[in-house]
């Protein structure tokens, strides 16, 4: 009998990185012996949005959800006796990827590698971090500069290195529909290769290999058919804009390429083991249609939306990809589906909407400009405003969180706080100490050269990446850097899409809505008030404003007058707004594991302040130990991701105004 002939597997990934370099460098290659074939680096909140450990708001976030670069020392460390000439490495950063790529390339020379021969991507999308994930720092022209000024640089220079992974992902998390997500990441593509292409850096015979190197990172969701024909649809467009716009011909140099991480929203803290199924089912969407399958693909664990995963969490997600790779007969056939009307009709409906979507974001001067205007925003908040409506009134099922909740009691849960990993707190201490160090200890005028050179070139039309690279040579810190060319371009908030949200929830009479109206409404006369004030905070570097901006449009409906700032503050610009608007609660939101410290210093700061009767509320990824600890520090509420009903949390918000200014319970049910 003959062997079986199959294809190569795709590569298999798992994100990871925490609390340190040498830490994150022992998972790896722990991850790397278990069978792992390429490494997908998670970076921390101060490392995406530069900042060095020691500003303030990278307080309580230092290697929380992820792994702290800030120099080319940390950076070293963390790919210590790791060959990079012989990985294929992903590295999940934006606004400062220019940066992150120098220290790689630096270190990498350093163990003597070939740059020609570096293999990876930088994720490097700006565009989906103004919408929906918050790691932005520059605006959109010097943003898109960055963005073009590497691509040009690797394509010279490291020409296997993947300088953009257009990404999709994270705008299904902000609540994009399949036709969105398609048209927003297309539309994104086409900004950046048009600022290639207009920046004259690449010769016209050459810009089929900008267009080769171009890669994508989407999601996938539990809608197994719908997602499979979504990736179909992706490549069939790619394939004509690359054609048409740009008039590459080579067909090779066309084909969408993508990576993939299964959908982390759909994961849920009722009932988590049911995620290990949902994570299956999402991976086969990416993986069975050999036309449109993913070049590599890397799974949530199981108990991501308790808190942070255990490297055994990692390995199972792991182990998942192995056995449909290696045990079933999956890489032996030709694609699955072709010749299916089913599958064709799907396609061509998404090809037909996407396109019409492109269009319409062309008319308004590309995805840039969209972004500034606030439409996309806006239609994500909007979509998301449905999702989560659909999913409140039952129309939209999710097992074990609004329909079959019964349930026997997991041994994976028994103990919660053991269930996931958590960072030592004094973590962050060892780190700013060895930033200290490393300040103190490098060649201080070669530094400061360097940033000049830095800061001249951006005032200029140059090309930024060479100036980058001598920054990392010179030791200049991820904070430094990122703060020269601040100085030059400045920074942006991105619009946050709240007050335009049209209403999602009906608030007709005997609605819950209507009736958590009603309570919203006694409640003020009550007080005197004109409208209750409900600010929404987003202390420290947590970008994933979801579920904020989700409050915020439900309380705007139930009739509260909400105050909502965006992304990026501090616990003291918090505590003066609340002050300054004279709000009668207090909403944090915090993803990122930075709750333990914020909060509490947000409650002290309102003391202090003569506020301490405004009841303050938490909502995140909040363990129970931690959620109690709260509790006992005097947040009023804690909302987790169990607590899927939001009509119902903004209820609970009147109920707690009501008992911080004595006033009675009020008989109506929400």
């Amino acid at each position: 009998m003959n062997e079986r002939q199959k294809d190569r597997p795709w590569l298999m990934r798992t994100y990871a990185g925490h609390s340190t370099a040498e830490a994150s460098n022992e998972l790896y290659r722990r991850n790397l012996a278990k069978g792992q074939t390429g490494l997908s680096v998670a970076f921390d909140l101060p490392t995406q949005t530069g900042y060095d450990p020691d500003h303030i708001l990278a307080r309580g976030e230092v290697g929380r959800v992820g792994v702290p670069v800030s120099h080319l020392g940390d950076m070293r460390r963390l790919f210590q006796d790791i060959p990079l000439e012989q990985m294929n490495t992903s590295m999940t950063i934006n606004a400062t990827a220019m940066w992150l790529l120098a220290l790689y390339q630096v270190v990498a020379e350093e163990q003597g590698a070939d740059p020609t021969r570096l293999q990876g991507t930088t994720q490097n999308d700006i565009v989906k971090e103004y919408l929906s994930r918050g790691t932005h720092v520059f605006p959109p022209v010097p943003s898109l500069r960055l963005t073009t000024d590497m691509i040009t640089y690797t394509v010279n220079r490291i020409p296997k290195w993947n300088p953009i992974n257009i990404c999709s992902y994270h705008l299904q998390e902000a609540g994009a529909t399949p036709v969105q997500e398609i048209a927003y990441a297309m539309s994104t593509a086409v900004a950046v290769l048009d600022a290639v292409r207009d920046s004259g850096q690449v010769p016209r015979e050459k810009f089929g290999d900008v267009v080769a190197r171009i890669s994508f990172f989407v999601n996938a969701g539990v809608r197994f058919v719908e997602e499979m024909c979504k990736m179909r649809a992706f490549g069939r467009i790619w394939d004509q804009v690359t054609r048409e716009r740009y008039g590459v011909e080579n067909p090779k140099q066309r084909r969408f390429r993508y990576g993939v991480q299964v959908n982390s929203l759909g994961l849920t803290e009722a009932q988590p083991e049911n995620n290990v199924q949902r994570i299956v089912l999402e991976m086969l969407a990416v993986t069975l249609s050999k036309d449109a399958r993913a070049r590599a693909v890397q799974l949530p664990a199981w108990n991501e939306a308790l808190g942070l995963p255990r490297p055994w969490d990692q390995q199972w997600s792991l182990r998942i990809q192995q056995v449909l790779a290696h045990e079933s007969d999956l890489l032996e056939y030709e694609d699955l589906f072709a010749g299916s009307h089913v599958v064709e009709a799907k396609v061509a409906a998404l090809v037909e909407e996407s396109l019409a979507e492109m269009e319409r974001i062309e008319r308004m001067g590309g995805a840039m400009a969209a972004v500034e205007s606030g439409y996309l925003k806006s239609e994500l908040v909007s979509s998301h405003a449905a999702r989560r409506a659909r999913i409140e009134s039952g129309e939209e099922k999710i097992v074990g969180v609004n329909v079959y909740e019964s349930t026997e009691p997991s041994p994976l849960t028994a103990d919660l706080d053991g269930a996931i990993m958590t960072v030592d707190p004094e973590n962050e201490a060892r780190v700013v100490a060895a930033l200290h160090e490393w300040r103190d200890n490098r060649d201080e005028a070669r530094a400061t050269e360097a940033l000049a050179a830095l800061k001249k070139t951006a005032a200029g039309a140059g090309n930024l990446m060479e100036a980058t690279v001598e920054c990392a040579r010179a030791g200049v810190t991820t904070g430094e850097w990122s703060w020269a060319l601040r100085d030059v371009f400045g920074e942006f908030r991105a619009p946050t899409g709240v007050s335009s949200a049209p209403v999602a929830v009906t608030a007709e009479a005997g609605t819950p809505l209507a009736l958590v109206r009603e309570k919203v409404a006694r409640t003020a006369a009550d007080l005197g008030a004109g409208r209750l004030r409900l600010l929404v905070g987003k202390p420290g570097l947590d970008g994933h404003s979801n579920g904020a901006e989700q409050i915020a449009v439900r309380a705007r409906d139930a009739g509260f007058e909400v105050v909502y700032q965006g992304i990026r503050l501090t616990p003291e610009q918090i505590t003066d707004a609340a002050v300054a608007e004279d709000v009668h609660c207090v909403g944090l939101s915090i993803l990122s594991g930075s709750h333990a410290e914020l909060v509490p210093d947000v409650l002290h700061r309102l003391r202090e302040a003569g506020a301490p009767d405004i009841p303050v509320i938490a909502g995140g990824i909040i363990p129970p130990a931690d959620a109690a600890a709260l509790i006992e520090a005097g947040v009023a509420a804690v909302f987790t991701p169990k607590d899927f009903g939001i009509t119902e949390i903004i209820g609970r918000i009147v109920d707690e105004i009501r008992k911080a200014n004595t006033l009675d319970p009020l008989e109506v049910p929400a």
